[in-house]
C-alpha cells in the first residue's frame, strides 16, 4: 500500500514530466494503459474519481511509466562510453528516420540504456523485445500491439498497417522510432520483415535493432548462404551497422563509492560485465541497509553463498 505523501510525490511527478517532455494526458492514457478519468484526477491532487478510490495499482502503474521510483535506488544511471554512443545512434535515427544495428557485448548496459533512452523520448518511441521463440507472426503482433492498431489477418497487411501508421505520425510533424531489443533472436523472416519496413519507411521513421554479435554473424552467414532477401537487407544496413565500446572491466566509474579495497579487487575478478556486478551489488547492498552491516568482501560472499577468504 503507498501512502498519502507518495501520492502527491507520483502527482508531482507525473505533471512534472508532462511540461517536461509536452506529451499530452492522452498519449500517457495510451502508453500506460491508465484510464483517462484516473489521470486526470491525479493530476489535480484528487485521490478518487466521483465516489471511487484510485487504487493504489494505477499510481503504480503511473510511477513505473514515468520513471519514478518509490523506494531507494541502489543502481544509479552511470553515463558509460556504450551510453554515449548508443544514445548519439538512437538520437539520429530518431531525428532522421534512419535504420541503424547496435552490437554491443552481453552486460555491457543495452537493455539499461534503451529504457532511459524511452523515459527520456516518451513520445513516439517504441520498443519491442524480441523473444527466442517469436515468429514473424508474432513480432509483427508485438509491433501492432505497442502502436496500438487493429489487427489485420495477414502478415502482408500487418506489415502494410505498421507503415501507414508510422508514415501517419510523421505527416503529423512527429519523429517515430521502432526499437527491437535482443534482435540477435530474430530469424530469417523477421530479417526479411526488416527489409519491408526499411523500404516503406526509410527517412519516415527511425528502426534500430539492437544485439549482440550473435546478429551481425547470423546475418553474415545467411547472406553468404545467399538466403531469401537477407543479402538485399544487409546491403541496406551495411553502413547503418554501429559496434558499442568494449567494457571497461576495471569497473571504475561503477566502484567509486565501494570503500572496502579487498571487495572492489573481488568484483573485478568475479564479474565480467555491468550486468552480473549489478546482479552481485544491488542485493548486497540493499541487505547491508537491512542489517546495517558494513559493505565488506566477506559480507558479499555472505551473501552469495561463497566461502569466505581465510587469512593467512
Amino acid at each position: 500500500m503507498i501512502t498519502a505523501k507518495q501520492k502527491l510525490e507520483i502527482t508531482e511527478a507525473l505533471n512534472k514530466y508532462i511540461a517536461q517532455y509536452n506529451i499530452s494526458a492522452n498519449e500517457i492514457v495510451k502508453r500506460s494503459g491508465v484510464n483517462e478519468s484516473y489521470i486526470s484526477s491525479i493530476r489535480n491532487g484528487d485521490t478518487t474519481v466521483g465516489k471511487t478510490d484510485i487504487k493504489d495499482k494505477w499510481y503504480l502503474t503511473l510511477a513505473e511509466f514515468i520513471g519514478f521510483k518509490l523506494v531507494k535506488q541502489y543502481w544509479s544511471m552511470v553515463e558509460t562510453p556504450q551510453m554515449y554512443r548508443m544514445f548519439s545512434t538512437l538520437e539520429d535515427a530518431k531525428e532522421n528516420g534512419l535504420t541503424n544495428i547496435i552490437i554491443g557485448e552481453t552486460g555491457c548496459g543495452k537493455s539499461y540504456i534503451s529504457d532511459i533512452f524511452m523515459q527520456a523520448n516518451p513520445v513516439d518511441t517504441f520498443k519491442i523485445v524480441v523473444g527466442s521463440l517469436d515468429t514473424i507472426g508474432d513480432l509483427l503482433d508485438k509491433i501492432i500491439d505497442v502502436l496500438k492498431i487493429a489487427t489485420p489477418k495477414t502478415k502482408s497487411k500487418k506489415i502494410g498497417e505498421i507503415a501507414k501508421k508510422l508514415k501517419q505520425l510523421r505527416l503529423e510533424g512527429r519523429k517515430p522510432l521502432l526499437i527491437f531489443d535482443e534482435s540477435e533472436y530474430m530469424k530469417q523472416p523477421a530479417l526479411c520483415s526488416m527489409k519491408e519496413l526499411y523500404d516503406a519507411l526509410q527517412n519516415i521513421c527511425g528502426i534500430v535493432l539492437i544485439g549482440t554479435n550473435q546478429l551481425t554473424d547470423k546475418l553474415d552467414k545467411l547472406r553468404k548462404k545467399n538466403r531469401d532477401g537477407i543479402p538485399q537487407f544487409y546491403r541496406r544496413i551495411k553502413f547503418g551497422i554501429r559496434e558499442l565500446p568494449n567494457i571497461d572491466r576495471s569497473f571504475k566509474m561503477f566502484l567509486e563509492n565501494i570503500e572496502d579495497k579487498k571487495l572492489r579487487l573481488f568484483l573485478k575478478q568475479e564479474c565480467d560485465n555491468y550486468g552480473e556486478l549489478h546482479d552481485v551489488l544491488v542485493p548486497a547492498m540493499r541487505e547491508a541497509d537491512r542489517t546495517n552491516q558494513p559493505l565488506t568482501e566477506d559480507f558479499v560472499r555472505t551473501i552469495l553463498g561463497m566461502p569466505k577468504l581465510i587469512a593467512s
